[in-house]
């Protein structure tokens, strides 16, 4: 079964999907979306999604949105290796760690909220100041949970759902100049799973649609 990914290579909702299919070994092939000219709002990619969000994964005919959803389904059909702990209990402090990040960061800073705040009229630094707080508070619920149940990375010592959803987290902070001092035990599980070659493999710089100096 051919797969096909619907991405925009630094938008971190696609970026922790690729995280999860290279970890899981799944070959894709590759459909940029250009977010910043809009593609994503245009006929042609609403037919494939009709949100007009990314990612999407097209298994074979049939399309699969919203990247949490797909990531828990790569797990349900691809078992190994596993991005969730056998302990029940251990499940939920991952899905926890998952949800502060799709739930309670990313929502508030993507690129559709910083439009909408431009049109109502805010300046573009206390967008930035909007932005930041949010992965500040996010960060600061995040922190001693790494902390206390990283061993190398954010759970244990093998790449997890949060290690896909922090990662790309990560790289959005800094894009948007924060300071991850404040931070040390994410900074660190990040650190390390950035060596590892999946995570490298899905980093933005590294997709086909690539731009170092976008608009």
């Amino acid at each position: 079964m051919t797969y096909t990914l619907y991405s925009h290579w630094r938008a971190t909702a696609p970026y922790r999907l690729r995280i999860g299919l290279a970890l899981k070994g799944v070959d894709y092939d590759y459909v940029p979306v250009n977010l910043a000219a809009g593609d994503q709002r245009q006929a042609a990619y609403r037919a494939v999604n009709p949100q007009g969000l990314t990612p999407a994964l097209d298994v074979g005919g049939r399309v699969l949105t919203q990247s949490v959803a797909i990531l828990e389904w790569l797990e349900e059909t691809r078992p190994e290796p596993p991005l969730l702990p056998k302990d029940p209990l251990d499940r939920a402090v991952v899905r926890a760690m998952v949800g502060i990040v799709a739930c309670d960061i990313h929502p508030l800073n993507n690129t559709r909220v910083g439009r909408a705040l431009h049109r109502l009229g805010v300046e573009q630094p206390a967008i930035l100041e909007w932005i930041q707080g949010w992965i500040r508070d996010g960060f600061d619920a995040l922190e001693p949970m790494v902390a206390e149940h990283g061993r190398g990375y954010a759970f244990g010592d093998a790449p997890t759902l949060a290690d896909c959803l922090l990662a790309p987290q990560v790289y959005s902070a800094r894009r948007y100049e924060l300071d991850l001092a404040p931070w040390p035990a994410i900074a660190a599980a990040v650190e390390r799973a950035n060596q590892h070659p999946a995570f490298i493999a899905a980093h933005p710089d590294r997709q086909p649609d690539a731009n170092p100096s976008p608009a």
